[in-house]
């Protein structure tokens, strides 16, 4: 299954506990039902609230949020529910500044979180924005100093909630991740909502995060695909880009490029006076992008003030549908995807054991494909890999019909290892080191093999003595189940 996600970004709904809002929230639930209709594959479906869930966190407003969020849980829509909280969220109540602890309450994050979703490799981080931002207000020079300090704190905290400690459920390079960035204050100045005045002055400096630079500087440098947010109660879209470091070219190609775009939400209920809205962010494989097999889609939903019905904001364009370039390749080496089919199966049944078996042997380097050594090292390497996870899986499902088949093509597979190695020169103390690391992409590890045979090596000779290796699989493969001709031509859609 390609890597997929879709998340259904709302924001300021701003309820109050007085039910006011019922018929705007039914509208809402209703709206997005449909929509989500068409992405009902899609593995991970997630909603994702960008903060002022109540006007001020009283009781009856807090237990009214809770409401609004089961009933979305209820639909059965959404595999995950996240939310990030904002100022309303925290604001403080009366002259002695009580308020309920909407943290507690609804389990928001107080400080950055991550949430790793392992079938799409979506990374999703929640920040709370709330210290680094002037919308409270207060706009002396002092204010200012302590908000800007924040922000730097605000950056620092980003980097730190993507460091590799404590990240081990990551089942891929961190590099190989999409990063989905949710908070609740626009990190830059938005193009749309000027004109309005707080204390006789213009509002929109206080607005977003104060030293915006040094955030989105911050989120660039961890490859950060998109920010998502609300908070001013505005739709709009921008694309924030600065040289790529590691770019090897300066055409207007993608990879030029270090890009993430932003993404507003508007008041999901329509609060103000203002338009209602919410959007839809689907990552997944793509036709519409030269050389990319992956992009994302936004389909940005509004209902103005004076209608009772949402509609898609970009009719101009087909579908209704703002198609966007992932910015680099998020291709998964097929090993990389057989291992989280596997991890999902406690007990495999013996289907999913064929099935998992054939997605691994279901590449080119298990046919007769030419003479890249270093890449039947890796194919084989990665493979043999998952095979042992899934050989010892099977012999706890007491599957023992199956157990001498997977044995036979693991003893298999380590011939072809020990091969490959030889022919390239790697020795004994380097292919223990290789073997030694977990499931890295393709790219990598053949930056570390050498391209070309040693010296002295009857490439021939070795190519037969490979295919005949490769023809001995095809009987234990049988005994699973799977006919696949392994060492003949390659068949058509064969993985890379």
């Amino acid at each position: 299954m390609d890597r997929s996600f879709v998340i259904a970004h709302m924001s300021d709904l701003h309820l109050d506990g007085s039910g006011r809002l019922h018929q705007a929230i039914e509208g809402l639930v209703a709206t997005i039902r449909q929509t989500m209709a068409e992405f009902a594959d899609v593995p991970d479906r997630i909603l994702l609230i960008t903060g002022d869930l109540v006007s001020e966190p009283t009781p009856r407003a807090l237990d009214e949020a809770l409401s609004v969020i089961s009933t979305f849980r209820q639909t059965g829509l959404f595999t995950d529910i996240q939310a990030v909280a904002g100022n309303r969220d925290v604001r403080p109540l009366g002259l002695l500044g009580r308020r309920h602890d909407i943290y507690d309450y609804l389990n928001l994050p107080r400080t950055s979180k991550n949430v790793y979703y392992r079938q799409s490799g979506l990374d999703l981080v929640l920040l709370d924005s709330n210290a680094a931002s002037l919308a409270n207000g207060n706009f002396d020079q002092r204010a200012y100093h302590a908000v800007v300090a924040q922000s730097a704190r605000l950056s620092a905290e980003l980097a730190g909630s993507l460091s590799a400690d404590g990240r081990a459920d990551y089942i891929e390079p961190a590099e190989n991740l999409v990063r989905v960035l949710a908070l609740h204050h626009h990190p830059l100045p938005q193009a749309t909502g000027e004109g309005k005045r707080f204390l006789g002055n213009p509002d929109e400096p206080m607005m977003y995060l104060a030293s915006p630079a040094t955030f989105l500087e911050a989120a660039t440098s961890l490859n950060v695909n998109f920010i998502l947010h609300g908070h001013r109660h505005v739709e709009g879209l921008t694309r924030y880009s600065i040289p790529n470091p590691r770019a090897t070219s300066s055409g207007p190609a993608e990879d030029f490029w270090r890009t993430l775009h932003v993404l507003s939400c508007p008041s999901s209920t329509g609060q103000g006076g203002d338009d209602a809205g919410f959007n839809i962010v689907h990552f997944g494989p793509s036709s519409h992008f030269a050389g990319r097999r992956y992009g994302f889609s936004v389909i940005r939903h509004v209902r103005p003030r004076d209608e009772g019905t949402f509609h898609r904001l970009d009719s101009n364009l087909p579908d209704g549908i703002i198609r966007l370039p992932a910015g680099r390749d998020f291709c998964r080496d097929p090993a990389f995807q057989a291992a989280i089919d596997l991890s999902s199966c406690e007990l495999p049944k013996r289907e999913q054991i064929v099935a998992i078996a054939c997605q691994l042997l279901k590449r080119r380097a298990f046919y007769d494909d030419g003479d890249d050594w270093a890449y039947a090292l890796h194919a084989a390497l990665v493979t043999s890999r998952v095979w042992s996870d899934l050989d010892g899986k099977t012999a706890r499902s007491g599957a023992q019909r199956d157990a001498g088949a997977l044995t036979t093509v693991g003893l298999l597979l380590d011939r072809l290892i020990a091969q490959a190695a030889d022919v390239l020169g790697i020795d004994g103390e380097e292919l223990e080191n290789l073997r030694a690391k977990r499931l890295i992409d393709q790219a990598d590890v053949m930056r570390e093999l050498p391209r070309t045979p040693r010296n002295g090596v009857d490439l021939a000779g070795e190519r037969q003595r490979r295919l005949g290796t490769l023809r001995e699989l095809s009987a234990p493969m049988q005994a699973l189940g799977a006919d696949l001709d392994l060492g003949g031509p390659p068949p058509a859609g064969t993985l890379r």
